[in-house]
């Protein structure tokens, strides 16, 4: 059996909580920090501005070859200015579960995301994680991390910080 690894993300960025949280719990901006490369588009029809709930978002996805993928996942808990979690109901991983959380401190905001997820394929995935996954969502994150620095600025000596565990 393929274990579950995980990721923790830690950025600091120097912003309202509003204006964070606006921009972080509207579905349709995830493309914008989100590398080119892959293509990402949400293929839902906008069910609301904001998150909620129950709500399901479909995407399409190429990370390999230019092969789109479809992930479906639904946002199951969402508490305001606060957190959301999204879980994959359809797609590449067998489990994937992402907490993202908001904190107000002084100065602006600190986002925390937390990541757990399993491949699929038993020890074939944890090979492909090894070899493959791992550098790819670690490259997701750090462009995530750069490319919230170029929308809200920059926290003085704060590097990209992408832990797996």
């Amino acid at each position: 059996m393929s274990k579950v690894y995980h990721i923790k993300t830690v950025q600091k960025i120097p912003v309202g909580m509003a204006q964070a949280w606006d921009f972080f719990s509207s579905p349709m901006n995830l493309k914008d920090i989100t590398p080119a490369e892959l293509d990402f588009k949400v293929t839902t029809p906008p069910f609301g501005v904001k998150m909620y709930p129950g709500q399901v978002i479909e995407y399409t996805i190429k990370p390999v070859l230019g092969i789109p993928l479809y992930w479906m996942t639904e946002i199951t808990h969402v508490k305001d200015n606060a957190y959301f979690v999204d879980e994959q109901r359809y797609g590449p991983y067998s489990m994937w579960h992402h907490q993202h959380h908001f904190t107000a401190i002084p100065g602006g905001v600190e986002m925390v995301d937390i990541v757990h997820y399993k491949i699929p394929f038993w020890v074939a995935g944890d090979i492909a994680n090894t070899i493959f996954v791992k550098a790819e969502l670690t490259k997701i994150f750090s462009y995530r991390f750069k490319a919230v620095e170029e929308k809200f600025g920059t926290w003085p000596g704060q590097q990209p910080d992408v832990t797996f565990y």
